[in-house]
């Protein structure tokens, strides 16, 4: 029997929901860093437009990388483009399948994040200890649907690296 793969959302998010900057971190978690490379290795991530070229516009290595834009014409070497989430979830679902993988990971942005949420069933959530200004914010959302499975808090390590928690949430389902 084969079973879907889970779809899950990992993001690092301060107190005000804030996730980035002028299309950037608003701060250095090199922890942070560490854990979404071992979360996301091995599986197709999704990302908008936007991620992608914050990233540097080139593929995350050991991952298969789809990339969501409106733009028809866009090019991503070394990566999928889709021009619908819906479109980056089937092809992403072929991929999974392809290697085994149990997971396909939303990475951003924001947009991304908002229209992903409602299907997600996990939140890998590292909660930044932090007010920074933003320009992009991840969704609000109603922690009560979600069960805390896991967290590790680390502690500040100077004024750009501010104490945070990584968190795995699953999203509460009704029994069968």
């Amino acid at each position: 029997m084969t079973t879907e793969p889970r779809l899950a959302l990992i993001a690092a998010v301060a107190e005000n929901g804030v996730i980035g900057v002028d299309n950037r971190l608003p701060w250095r978690l090199p922890g942070d860093l560490a854990h979404f490379k071992a979360t996301t290795m091995g599986k197709p991530i999704v990302m908008g437009r936007k991620t992608w070229e914050s990233i540097g516009a080139k593929p995350l290595p050991g991952r298969k990388n789809l990339v969501v834009t409106r733009k028809d014409d866009y090019r991503a070497p070394g990566a999928v483009v889709c021009h619908s989430f819906a479109e980056a979830i089937g092809r992403a679902r072929l991929f999974a399948a392809e290697v085994g993988a149990g997971e396909i990971v939303v990475i951003g942005g924001e947009a991304l994040f908002a229209e992903a949420l409602a299907q997600a069933d996990r939140l890998y959530l590292t909660e930044v200890h932090a007010r920074p200004a933003g320009d992009a914010f991840f969704p609000a959302f109603d922690r009560a649907e979600w069960r805390e499975i896991t967290r590790r808090d680390e502690p500040e390590q100077g004024t750009t690296s501010p104490a945070y928690s990584i968190l795995v949430l699953d999203r509460n389902r009704p029994a069968s």
